[in-house]
Formats: structure tokens, C-alpha cells, sequence
């Protein structure tokens, strides 16, 4: 019986790599758009928000000098840390009735993943309401708990329907 020093060959073909993200499927930092990244440095400011409770000039401030914050749209940003931050109540009060437990029950990252889908769906009629859940919810993938994405999934893709009926109507229309 002969040995050869060749190992044998694998059965399955070889992995293919996945351009634009990580092992765990979130999108790598260079594959990120301006917006995407303003849209991570408000979560991280909401997040303050909602858990140290501080103002939000100086939230704003500190988040400016994090390592990364010029690559970020800083128009945008500002838009959704000081939208969401000012408008909180009226965001919650569209979001509380999708829930199904308690607002403190909600992951402050969940929470503010949804404020900032609430947001763009209400004021940021510029960006399709597909791109506002999706972005939403790859942040809630990437700072959130294990299945937390999913449930703000859900609570957005009910608020798109009340917020932006036509623009989902004519979407779900249109993909028959």
C-alpha cells in the first residue's frame, strides 16, 4: 500500500469570498456609504441619549472626534442625532403602538435603530422607504443583540406601511 503526500482532495468547492462584508455578514467599513456611516455615529449618540442621558451638544461634539466621523455624511447626522433627539416623544409615540411589550423592555440600540428608521421615514422622503428599513436594520444586526434586527424589522416595515403607504403600495405593486 503506497502513501502519497498529497492530501486528498476536499469534496466541497472552495469558498468563495463575500465582497463588501464580514464573516458574520455585516458589511465591512470600506463597502459603507457616507450616509451608512452618519447613520452608525448617530446610533452610537442615541445610544448616549438613551442611556447616559446627556446633552446633546456635547454627544455631538464628542461623536465629531471619533475615529472614522469625517468619512460620515455630517449633514445627515446631524439630521438624525438632533432630529431624533428632539422629536423623541412624537417618535415613540408612532412606534409604542407596533410594539408588543413595554418601550423599556426595547435594547436601547434596538430603540434607537428604530427612532432613526422612524425618522427617515417621516422626514427623509428622499430615501426610499426599502433603503431606510434595510440600513436600519443592518445597524441593529451590527450593534444590536442576536435577533434584535428582526423585531425592528418588523416594527418599521408596519410603520412604512402607515408613514409611506403610497411609496409601499406602489412598490409591492410593481414586484408582483
Amino acid at each position: 500500500m503506497s502513501v502519497s503526500s498529497h492530501p486528498t482532495p476536499s469534496k466541497r468547492p472552495p469558498r468563495q469570498p463575500r465582497k463588501g462584508l464580514t464573516s458574520t455578514g455585516v458589511r465591512k467599513a470600506a463597502s459603507k456609504s457616507d450616509r451608512s456611516r452618519s447613520r452608525e455615529f448617530a446610533l452610537q449618540a442615541l445610544y448616549q441619549v438613551l442611556v447616559g442621558k446627556n446633552e446633546t451638544e456635547l454627544i455631538d461634539a464628542f461623536t465629531r472626534d471619533l475615529q472614522g466621523f469625517t468619512k460620515a455624511d455630517s449633514a445627515h447626522f446631524d439630521a438624525l442625532l438632533h432630529g431624533c433627539a428632539e422629536q423623541a416623544q412624537a417618535l415613540d409615540a408612532l412606534i409604542l403602538p407596533l410594539l408588543d411589550r413595554p418601550m423599556a423592555e426595547i435594547s436601547p440600540v434596538e430603540h434607537a435603530a428604530m427612532w432613526i428608521g422612524a425618522y427617515e421615514l417621516k422626514h427623509c422622503l428622499d430615501i426610499p422607504w426599502r433603503v431606510v428599513l434595510n440600513e436600519s436594520v443592518e445597524l441593529a444586526k451590527e450593534f444590536g443583540g442576536t435577533d434584535g434586527h428582526k423585531y425592528v424589522n418588523g416594527v418599521l416595515n408596519a410603520l412604512a406601511r402607515q408613514l409611506r403607504e403610497v411609496e409601499v403600495a406602489a412598490d409591492q405593486h410593481a414586484t408582483r
